[in-house]
């Protein structure tokens, strides 16, 4: 009989496949169960040596397979399959066993699912897992949360098949409950808004800076030689350099205007509403994929109105103005993420370190970038950091961004270019660095509407006007 394998994993997907094939070649033992035999077969036929790596469609065969306590990842769809693997599984599990789920599922199912199996004394584990396919299988980012003693039984395993920065795994136990989870959807609205900005870069560079594909390319490339260096400006530069293989030219002009979405982004944006706290450069950006999504109203609606004419422009000056535009934007994404996390930390009880979870981000994950070393210092130096713009270390970066974002929006406007979450960010940064605002005549309007009171500048206390009597 076969010695009992090291870890299991539930769902044997191009994902699962990938994450099970990387955790055989890290020296553990690793068993995978789907209820399709072509994907069992699949894994059985990819990693050679049963002994090593194997499959069963039985799930009874693969809970027996496994050692004690057994680990076992699910890689599955969020939502009502989660619950029906749970429901499938849960009978042949024992005290101590560890249940991970490696999808994105929504926090508060997590929560629940905590619960539920704690009756049985079933430690169950929400585990953010970035990096696609090819993270999957090469060195993804993850992100762990529950119980902490209990995350020591599978800490070897995670940090093996995790990417490694500068030799150090990007892996940690993040916080109890439903803190892995909650940190994997914040990063994905993170990852909304900087697909987002990285998009307005490229269109206002190609139509106003009239640049071609090629051009284009060589300008995320060199970018990302630079302080823009992250996953995302390198994938934009192999992108715009790929020609389309179905007919002339390149793909990226070929492909339609319509972005979707699994709704991680969307989760951020409500959660964030929530918590009272602002990140309107994610929102923008969830808001982009639905305004996409209506191609042909946009096409109505593009014949009957005039655009302004596309001025010609210096390519060379647009290209230093939009490198600092989108290096200042994508502080206000991170930062506008990192203050939700924050937020949420104190609101849901998750004791996260912020300087962990950037660092755990610095490879493997999609919104990996070299200015995450930057922010995982800030938050080291001050692990009480309310907010990144507050950082010493970023405010000279800032200052020094942000003429050309003026420059370069003003410029957008007048040329008709939509740059909403540019635009968003900017405005962000103008509200969080204003000291009064023109809310005192919000106050003013709900009190008279409403005799909601209002509070004063000059003296302590709760007031209420009679603005006007007939």
């Amino acid at each position: 009989m076969n010695e009992p394998y090291d870890f299991g994993l539930i769902g044997l997907g191009v994902m699962g496949r990938n994450f099970i094939l990387n955790v055989a070649d890290k020296g553990f033992s690793a068993l995978g169960h789907d209820l399709d035999s072509e994907k069992v077969s699949a894994l059985k036929e990819e990693g050679g040596n049963p002994e090593k790596v194997d499959a069963t469609t039985e799930i009874k065969d693969f809970v027996a397979g496994l050692s004690k306590p057994r680990k076992i990842m699910l890689l599955v769809p969020a939502g009502k399959a989660v619950d029906a693997v749970i429901s499938s599984i849960r009978p042949y599990l024992e005290n101590g066993d560890l249940l991970i789920d490696g999808g994105n599922s929504f926090f508060s199912d997590t929560d629940r699912r905590t619960t539920e199996l704690a009756d049985k004394g079933i430690h169950f584990f929400g585990a953010g897992v970035s990096g696609g396919a090819k993270g999957a299988r090469l060195g993804p980012s993850i992100m762990p949360g529950g119980s902490k003693e209990a995350y020591e039984h599978i800490r070897p395993v995670f940090e093996a098949v995790a990417a490694k920065y500068e030799g150090e795994p990007c892996v940690a136990y993040l916080g109890p409950k439903s803190a892995g989870n909650y940190v994997k959807m914040v990063h994905n609205g993170i990852e909304y808004g900087l697909m987002q900005l990285t998009s307005e870069v490229y269109d206002f560079l190609k139509r106003v800076g009239n640049l071609d594909n090629l051009a284009l390319q060589k300008v995320f490339s060199d970018w990302n030689k630079g302080r823009l260096q992250s996953y995302l400006v390198e994938i934009t530069a192999n992108i715009l350099g790929t020609r389309d293989k179905l007919g002339d030219g390149f793909l990226v002009d070929q492909i339609l205007d319509k972005a979707k979405q699994k709704g991680t982004g969307k989760w951020t944006s409500q959660n964030a509403m929530d918590l009272g706290i602002p990140v309107p450069t994610i929102d923008i950006a969830v808001s982009m994929r639905q305004i996409s999504a209506l191609k042909e109203l946009r096409q109505t609606a593009d014949g009957n109105y005039d655009h302004p004419g596309l001025e010609s422009e210096d390519p060379a000056a647009l290209i230093r103005l939009a490198e600092a535009a989108l290096y200042f934007s994508f502080i206000i994404a991170y930062s506008q993420g990192l203050h939700q996390l924050r937020e949420a930390s104190e609101e849901y009880g998750y004791e996260l370190q912020l300087s962990t979870i950037a660092k755990i981000w610095r490879a493997g994950c999609i919104i990996r970038a070299g200015l995450l070393q930057d922010i995982s210092h800030a938050f080291s130096k001050n692990a009480d950091l309310e907010h990144l713009l507050l950082a010493p270390d970023m405010i000279p970066l800032i200052r020094e961004a942000v003429p050309s974002v003026r420059t370069l929006l003003k410029k957008a406007i007048d040329n008709g270019v939509p740059m909403p979450g540019l635009s968003s960010a900017l405005v962000y940064f103008d509200a969080f660095t204003s000291g009064r605002l023109s809310l005192n005549l919000i106050q003013a309007q709900r009190d008279y509407f409403g005799a909601h009171t209002y509070e004063r500048v000059d003296r302590e206390g709760t007031f209420h006007t009679e603005w006007y009597k007939d």
